[in-house]
């Protein structure tokens, strides 16, 4: 017998060669109809494959992150069966499951797919899925799969078995489809019920526009009609709160191709918000004591090579530029001109902790099939910032940026959020991370602590750390749910010792700093972007580009409006008046599309009686007030920052 040990601690035998599906039954058959897939000793894999040895057994659902990773999957596997027996002749390159569903990538020779295809495509998957067929897993050697994929004549899964050892390779068969994978899927197509094939666009191969352009296809699917149904739903929602459509109709940023891909112009309303989000950021930063600098946007060659940047993320740095014999690159970090001011000056026990903050402009070279708006840019502008600490301060240092976070979650009302611990692998050292065992188990631990001791919410990832140290990514989710990365804060125990960086301690000796990478506010980009979904382009007045429009009913009135406007003005608020020759109903609906907060109708009543008549926006009419009623109120709710 075997001795199967389960998240709750609960130890079962069983016998040798029986499957976490065949354990899910003998627990309910509830709850092996809900299974999708299992986590034994910490790997993913079939809930139909045996088990031989003791084992930890996490059985998968769809609630949980990998079994619906699983199902995604899977249904990548069933679409391209439909699609190979609707375009005969096509070739596969990769067929993932993304945040949101899956995508498959593919070949389709001269052809070209079409939004009618994709409901034929449908209507084939929902026939095939409803066959039950099993996902087979079968091991082959690496001379039956090359036989196998080049009788098929398929470039691009040779190409993916030229990268692969033998005894490490898999075929996946499903119905008539069978796909070099490693897995793992769910037991059946049958579990399948609801499949929405989403959007057609094109993919350079392997990301580089210099290969051929594959088709691509997303979909997505659930494993019933009903979620389906509230996904759709959503991401309808989703299409009225995309943050470039709404930053095209608010005036907040545009792209140029004269410019270049995946660099942002900021319009004057994207200007207000910047210089409100850098106000919040400085007034919360001058109160934590950093200390503001400004350094420049490229550095020599030497700066990146002592850094690690260049070994480790030279293909997200812009070419150097050629000057005075010496190769100068485009910054895509803060980090190493940080350290170089840290460096200027001899620091003491005393000076520490020191922190130094700048929103810095970075330059980053991703991929052009990766561009998204803002939300994958270029050129970047990030709220960034370092603390060099000693160990003893370690722990209340890092606190401190995690409830900096949370003070600006509460701000911008984000109710769900999570951190995520990312950890290093110790099989890549000395490959992909910094070749000091004992420093990556000591900053963990004490990473894993601070959160573990404020009670904050965290989840643990193996192999996404930086290469100099742990790190927290910050997950965050809009008012529609929707998943962002907002930032991170990361762990620095490598760059001291490369820069040399030092402080006299207690015993007068030279000790190095660690250091803290923080960045709450992450880039204007990417928050500014996370903000135009998250409050549908309805910023709270404080962040509004315009936060009051006054609507003279006539011309005989506008002098009236443009005296309140100077008056507000001077009381630090953002108003214009819109002078134009327009009935005072279309006024008010312009407005309201611009989302403005505040609308003050202004007519001969208002003149008299030195008043204005309150429109809030979503509201309608609040009634009438006096100017300085109004101004007051509206500063009182300005500086608080209120959300409403």
């Amino acid at each position: 017998m075997i001795q199967i040990t389960f998240p709750d601690g609960a130890v079962r035998s069983y016998p040798p060669g029986i499957t976490p599906l065949e354990i899910a039954k003998s627990i309910s058959e509830g709850l092996a109809k809900k299974v999708l897939a299992a986590n034994v000793n910490g790997e993913v894999r079939d809930a139909t494959r045996p088990l031989h040895t003791d084992a930890q057994l996490q059985l998968l659902t769809w609630q949980d992150p990998e079994g619906k990773s699983t199902f995604w999957h899977s249904s990548a596997h069933l679409m391209a069966e439909a699609v190979e027996t609707l375009f005969p002749g096509v070739q596969f390159w990769v067929g993932p499951a993304v945040d949101n569903g899956f995508y498959y990538d593919m070949d389709l020779g001269d052809r070209k797919m079409t939004d009618e295809d994709l409901t034929e495509l449908e209507k084939k998957i929902q026939e095939l899925a409803k066959t039950s067929s099993s996902y087979v897993r079968k091991e082959v050697s690496k001379s039956e799969a090359l036989d196998y994929f080049t009788q098929k004549g398929d470039p691009y899964k040779l190409d993916l078995l030229s990268h692969l050892e033998d005894g490490s390779i898999t075929f996946y068969t499903q119905g008539q489809f069978t796909d070099l994978c490693r897995g793992p899927h769910i037991p059946h197509t049958g579990l399948i019920k609801a499949l929405k094939l989403t959007n057609i666009a094109g993919a350079y191969w392997k990301g580089s526009e210099k290969n051929k352009m594959l088709t691509r296809v997303y979909g997505v699917s659930f494993p019933s009609q009903k979620e389906l149904d509230e996904h759709l739903l959503m991401l309808e929602e989703a299409k009225k709160r995309d943050h470039r459509k709404l930053g095209k109709e608010l005036g907040i940023f545009t792209m140029d191709d004269d410019v270049g891909p995946g660099l942002p112009l900021w319009l004057p309303n994207g200007g207000v918000v910047i210089e409100e989000l850098e106000k919040l950021a400085k007034e919360t930063e001058l109160e934590a004591g950093y200390k503001r600098v400004v350094t420049p946007h490229i550095a020599k060659e030497s700066m990146y090579l002592t850094s690690g940047h260049l070994p480790y993320y030279a293909d997200s740095m812009f070419p150097p530029m050629e000057m005075d014999g010496e190769k100068y690159y485009l910054r895509a970090m803060n980090c190493p001109h940080h350290h170089k001011v840290f460096h200027a000056e001899p620091k003491s026990y005393k000076d520490l902790p020191y922190r130094l903050a700048e929103y810095g402009t970075c330059y980053r070279y991703e991929q052009s099939g990766e561009l998204f708006g803002l939300m994958r840019v270029r050129c970047l502008h990030m709220n960034d910032a370092h603390i060099y600490c000693n160990r003893e301060q370690f722990f209340d240092e890092f606190k401190a940026v995690n409830e900096m976070y949370l003070k600006y979650f509460k701000i911008f009302g984000v109710d769900k959020y999570v951190m995520r611990l990312s950890l290093h692998d110790p099989s890549k050292l000395g490959q992909k991370y910094v070749n000091e065992p004992a420093l990556w188990q000591e900053t963990e631990t004490m990473v894993r602590k601070v959160l573990q001791d404020t009670g904050t919410p965290f989840v643990e990832v193996q192999d996404e750390a930086a290469f100099y140290g742990p790190k927290i990514d910050v997950q965050i989710w809009s008012a529609i749910g929707r998943e962002f990365t907002l930032a991170t804060n990361q762990v620095d125990f490598n760059s001291a010792l490369k820069f040399k960086l030092s402080f006299t301690n207690a015993q007068n000796q030279a000790e190095a700093p660690l250091i803290i990478h923080r960045a709450p506010l992450g880039t204007h980009e990417r928050f500014i972007g996370f903000l135009l979904e998250h409050f549908a382009g309805k910023f709270p007045t404080w962040l509004a580009p315009v936060q009051v429009k006054l609507l003279p009913i006539s011309d005989k009135f506008s002098d009236y409006a443009e005296q309140v406007k100077r008056s507000l003005t001077q009381a630090g608020i953002r108003a214009e008046v819109d002078g134009r020759n327009e009935k005072i109903g279309k006024k008010i609906r312009d407005t309201e599309l611009l989302k403005v907060p505040y609308m003050l109708v202004v007519g001969e009543k208002e003149q008299t009686e030195g008043k204005v008549s309150v429109r809030r926006q979503g509201k309608g009419d609040v009634g009438a007030q006096t100017v300085d009623e109004f101004q007051q109120a509206l500063v009182a709710e300005i500086i608080e920052r209120r959300l409403e």
